[in-house]
């Protein structure tokens, strides 16, 4: 007994030892198990309209527990959707880090860029161009932009891309626009507005995008005067500090917008009955077939972006006081 006495002192130390780094090693992997599974979000913006058809799908997919992105990204990936009326908005979500990544139109997407110096959004992908024109009343006179001395046209949002374009299109035709007023007026109204002041004859004209345009022809009797399907309309940009940190996500992000870009393209009447059942539930308002149908018909699906259609519309954009100070935009698209 006294040996076995001696002994057991000598060894229950170690034992202890070793029953501690068993311990600390289960800790650990279950640590590792959890930051492995830990679920990763992915915060979206865009908004309510045709010319942003790739997250119509995809929002409404997501809704579905069937979600395109979360599917092809990281495991246990939860997508989290931001709606905004016009471009500013979002990209003053992008400025207070409340999105990670958002389609946009190209002129807010520019300015954040300016107005950061550089550094704050990079366009990672294209999305749509086309689908925004100008549509007057259906017995309207009008016919060019001289014609709208003294008239009022309403645009989405002030600095967005169609309110660029608007100002741009008017200035062109000789008239004297200035950001509050000039030969006509330019009046920032959000989109569901448009449609009210149109009826009511309080505007002459509206520089819109889809379905805006269609709801404008067929609710309101309007009239396309000018049809800007040429027109950069919709990228996808995502916040710079997201991109160096999530490159792997954003890469990934950026192949599966592609190639929702091009499932959306092969089936069109699927896509056009998702995105009419997410313009139903962020609209609460029931659009036809026939309208959305009419809307898809002036839109250009695309996953790539012309540097040079960016530098133009920096021109145009300064053209009519927006984008002074912009710096090179060379430097504004990364592919991740």
């Amino acid at each position: 007994m006294a040996t076995i006495a001696r002994i057991l002192p000598r060894r229950r130390p170690r034992f202890a030892a070793r029953a501690l780094t068993f311990v600390a090693a289960i800790v650990l992997l279950s640590l590792h198990a959890s930051a492995t599974f830990a679920q990763t979000t992915l915060r979206i913006g865009h908004f309510p309209n045709v010319t942003h058809i790739q997250a119509l799908v995809a929002h409404t997919l997501s809704r579905q527990g069937k979600g395109w992105f979360e599917q092809r990204l990281v495991a246990d990936i939860k997508i989290e959707w931001y709606i905004y009326n016009a471009g500013p908005s979002a990209m003053e979500a992008m400025f207070a880090k409340s999105i990670d990544v958002t389609y946009v139109g190209p002129s807010p997407a520019i300015n954040a860029y300016a107005k950061s110096g550089g550094q704050e959004v990079r366009i990672i992908a294209g999305s749509v161009n086309g689908g925004s024109a100008l549509v007057v009343q259906g017995d309207s006179t009008l016919k060019t932009a001289a014609d709208f001395r003294g008239k009022k046209i309403a645009t989405p949002q002030f600095g967005n891309t169609q309110d660029v374009a608007a100002r741009a299109w008017l200035a062109a035709g000789g008239l004297k626009i200035r950001q509050t007023g000039g030969d006509a007026q330019v009046l920032p109204t959000p989109n569901p507005d448009q449609l009210l002041l149109f009826r009511q004859k309080q505007v002459d004209a509206v520089w819109a995008v889809e379905p805006w345009i269609s709801r404008l022809e067929q609710e309101a009797g309007g009239k396309t005067l000018v049809d800007d399907r040429d027109a950069i309309t919709t990228v996808l940009v995502s916040r710079t500090d997201f991109l160096s940190s999530q490159r792997v996500l954003v890469k990934k992000l950026v192949e599966a917008h592609r190639e929702l870009t091009e499932w959306i393209k092969t089936h069109p009447d699927e896509a056009q009955r998702l995105a009419r059942e997410e313009l139903d539930a962020e609209l609460r308002a029931k659009l036809s077939p026939e309208l959305v149908a009419s809307a898809w018909k002036r839109v250009v699906l695309t996953s790539d972006v012309s540097l040079d259609a960016l530098k133009a519309f920096v021109s145009t954009a300064r053209s009519v006081g927006f984008l002074r100070d912009a710096p090179d935009v060379s430097g504004m698209v990364e592919a991740p």
